[in-house]
């Protein structure tokens, strides 16, 4: 017998606009669960507008939104936020790391809001090359070691659903392609899904599917071809 699940994320039509500038039109985006996605655009095309509407920090103006079956406009505020603490990991761009927390404190905050044990935060970091810095606070980091904590804190409590905004943005091309490696492993294992935003040709060539944002929608695009030299 052949159990149907539902799609990890499913946008129909999704829309979003600011002072009456259309930022998003249309947006129809379909994610299984183990499902790796790369979206890539020009600059102000709204990439990181959609990465905020599916993680419920910015509302749609119209469209539908359902992470693991749940429409997300049936959720009262209570619901809505239990349901991204526990299903969603998010890397921003900008890193959020909680000043006044340790580097090990910052990666263990979702098991403690799951409350979840919080050994897996020592793994976390570990995986990405920062043992034994976890006493150390966000202000004693580079800021491609405060990107590798963001990405460590993201996927501590294995989330249904990963978004990544420019994940390898601020890290050097060896440490870009293991946290990538990082990605894949973590959604494989535990049958995730993830879309990331990137303008880089190395991270989007390691995603299942590439999509390129447009003014009037999605559409799958090849993905880049990615040249050693």
């Amino acid at each position: 017998m052949t159990i149907l699940t539902s799609p990890t994320l499913e946008c129909r039509q999704l829309s979003k606009s600011f002072g009456g500038r259309a930022v998003l039109s249309a947006i129809d985006l379909q994610l299984n669960a183990g499902e790796y996605i790369a979206i890539m655009g020009e600059s102000g095309v709204g990439k990181s507008t959609l990465l905020n509407v599916i993680a419920g920090l910015d509302t749609p103006d119209g469209g539908e939104l359902c992470i693991d079956g749940v429409p997300l406009r049936e959720l009262d505020d209570r619901q809505a936020t239990l349901l991204r603490r526990e299903k969603l990991g998010f890397i921003f761009q900008a890193f959020h790391l909680l000043p006044h927390l340790t580097v090990a404190q910052n990666v263990a905050l979702p098991l403690l809001l799951n409350q979840m044990p919080t050994e897996r935060a020592d793994t976390l970091l570990a995986a990405v090359g920062l043992a034994g810095r976890g006493h150390d606070f966000p202000r004693q980091l580079s800021g491609g070691e405060m990107q590798r904590v963001a990405i460590a804190r993201a996927l501590v409590h294995r989330p249904r659903l990963l978004l990544a905004d420019e994940p390898t943005g601020n890290l050097d091309p060896d440490t870009a392609n293991d946290v990538l490696q990082l990605l894949r492993r973590e959604i494989s294992s535990s049958g995730a899904s993830a879309i990331i935003v990137t303008h880089s040709p190395a991270a989007a060539a390691s995603a299942d599917r590439v999509l390129l944002l447009e003014r009037d929608g999605l559409r799958q695009i090849a993905a880049p071809v990615v040249r050693n030299t």
